[in-house]
């Protein structure tokens, strides 16, 4: 593995973080969460029209830049620094890649270049909340978490022609301003179930719910005799792309953990070097300085992780799970750590340091939790399975 970036990925940071700094700030981050979309539709016009993210992992001839998953996760490491709110996750990490791994070539020549050019955003839909066991990264993903067959989950018939959807999902990435949703759901009953991915372009009810990271917006969509079109060619191995596609998703979204806890600790450094008590800034207290410094090697660590998970992704290897668990700790433990050495102020709505522990748990409850993670990734790597005992 080469540790180096290219000049062409250093410039994708630069630019992203200079777009994100005058228009980024948290009142902009919280006004953008308190609209009905969730986001700043004009920020995301300049992320996904102009700078082209959205379509940054695509292959050029659908309008893509042909990049990797390394630039996508750099682009978002940038957006978690400052939380930006944006359907970015949802659709270049979820949706698009399904749409391309295993769409017709109608239906990438119609959808993809949509997407690329920011027109069109996407959200996968899963049956309850079972976002991160479709996704492979808590578990074994060919089990019944889309219905099984039985009442519950997502499920689709077959009627003159026409597939119908019924059931609901109940964490859906940007699911209320999706123009298109990528709906998981179970066919052909009890004894010959199985799992497709349907895409639909209207019909149900979306609603959008409390979350406790307001950042990250969610619904829930319920689906009534809605109409969908089956995505790619029956029999393809939808379980094994879902897995792919999480494992892509984790390392993103390791990246972006990363991100975001690095400016937590930037911002609590900057504070307790002007903070003052016994005459003095609290930044020189030896304990002050030991928390801090334990908080700088997570995140250093995580960091790693995360460059080297979304590294792997092109060469067969899937430590997206891990990697994530290890941001995730990092940024709840940056953000924790940020709260109390800003003292009363750190979880008062007026200051931004509390935005950062909610991502933290938020990210926690849709794609982990972390044991749960890292469980997953021990148990795939079977470290815990040999029997040989050393003599």
């Amino acid at each position: 593995m080469d540790t180096r970036f290219t000049a062409e990925q250093d410039e994708i940071r630069r630019t992203v973080r200079k777009v994100l700094a005058g228009r980024c700030g948290p009142q902009d981050v919280r006004a953008a969460a308190d609209t009905d979309a969730g986001y700043d539709p004009a920020l995301w016009g300049t992320l996904a029209g102009q700078l082209g993210l959205s379509g940054l992992a695509l292959p050029e001839a659908y309008g893509g830049a042909g990049c990797t998953t390394t630039e996508l996760a750099l682009a978002c490491e940038e957006t978690g620094r400052c939380l930006a709110p944006s359907p970015l996750l949802s659709t270049a990490a979820l949706a698009a890649p399904l749409l391309h791994a295993l769409g017709t070539e109608v239906q990438r020549a119609e959808l993809l270049p949509r997407i690329a050019s920011g027109e069109l955003t996407a959200a996968l839909a899963v049956p309850g909340t079972a976002l991160a066991t479709a996704l492979g990264l808590v578990g074994d993903n060919r089990g019944d978490w889309a219905g099984g067959g039985r009442a519950g989950g997502v499920q689709a018939r077959r009627a003159d022609g026409v597939w119908r959807l019924y059931g609901e999902a109940g964490q859906v990435l940007d699911g209320h301003s999706a123009g298109l949703l990528v709906v998981a759901a179970h066919t052909g009953g009890f004894a010959r179930s199985r799992t497709l991915l349907f895409l639909v372009r209207e019909g149900g009810v979306r609603t959008r719910q409390t979350a406790l990271d307001a950042t990250r917006p969610c619904a829930r969509v319920q689906l009534r005799d809605a109409e969908g079109e089956v995505l790619g060619e029956d029999g393809a191995d939808v379980t094994e792309a879902l897995a792919a596609v999480g494992d892509r998703a984790a390392a993103v979204l390791a990246c972006e953990a990363v991100g975001a806890a690095d400016r937590a600790l930037e911002r609590t450094v900057e504070y307790v070097k002007r903070r003052e008590q016994f005459g003095r800034a609290i930044g020189s207290f030896q304990a002050v300085q030991h928390r801090l410094a334990d908080v700088y090697v997570r995140v250093q660590a995580a960091r790693s992780a995360a460059y080297y998970a979304a590294w792997a992704t092109r060469h067969g290897e899937r430590v997206g799970g891990l990697a994530l668990a290890q941001a995730l700790r990092a940024l709840r433990s940056a953000a924790g750590q940020g709260i109390q050495l800003h003292g009363g102020m750190g979880f008062t709505w007026e200051h931004e340091a509390h935005l950062y522990f909610k991502r933290a748990a938020g990210d926690e409850l849709l794609f982990g939790p972390v044991h749960r993670l890292r469980a997953h990734a021990a148990g795939t790597a079977r470290l815990f399975t040999e029997t040989e005992v050393a003599m």
